[in-house]
């Protein structure tokens, strides 16, 4: 039990726990508040750089370390995805693509860390995240000025022509195929750890 709420692992359900605040946020009418949404989120991606980092300096790399920790960042990039969903911002079916695969990812990694057979993660996969972060930054700050700064603002002008669906349809469309292509290369190149965990 002590390892299951070690220090980093705090951090790990401590973004678990943002990530509904961080959507209750988002999605309010207050401005105020959806100005909130943005340092909630902040915070809680900072969560997933100190954890790790507390995990590798401190010596607490467990196997329920290797199960939360991307159990949590799918969690909070999933909630953001379907919180863009819920006010139109992108096409459902990137939004599907992204959260299906990472969840069965995720899920596939998380059951063979548990069993301890090695998952390797290609850098293309980790290129995935980070293409997925720099988007989900790129969507939420121009939403949030586009929907709470005042009408005559030129920021908030600027931040809605840079949310024109001319532009964020393909740039989802390229992260979805680019995740669900990381997908099945972690399949193709993990298929000796499937085998043996599931043939």
């Amino acid at each position: 039990m002590q390892r299951l709420f070690s220090p980093p692992n705090q951090l790990t359900f401590l973004r678990i726990l943002l990530t509904p605040v961080f959507v209750a946020l988002f999605l309010s009418s207050d401005p105020v508040l959806r100005w909130w949404s943005i340092p909630v989120f902040v915070l809680a991606m900072l969560t997933d750089w100190y954890d790790g980092y507390v995990a590798r300096r401190w010596g607490f790399v467990t196997r329920w370390g290797s199960f939360l920790d991307p159990f949590a960042d799918k969690v909070l990039i999933s909630a953001t995805l379907l919180a863009f969903l819920v006010v139109d911002l992108v096409p459902a079916w990137t939004v599907w693509t992204i959260v299906v695969r990472d969840i069965g990812i995720t899920f596939l990694r998380s059951y063979s860390e548990l069993k301890g057979k090695a998952f390797d993660t290609s850098m293309m996969a980790k290129s995935k995240t980070f293409l997925q972060f720099v988007v989900v930054h790129y969507v939420l700050l121009l939403y949030v000025a586009r929907t709470s700064l005042e009408p005559a603002s030129e920021v908030r002008a600027w931040a809605a022509r840079f949310l024109d669906h001319s532009i964020l349809d393909p740039l989802m469309a390229l992260t979805a195929l680019v995740t669900l292509a990381t997908g099945v290369m972690y399949l193709f190149s993990n298929r000796d750890t499937l085998r043996q965990l599931y043939g």
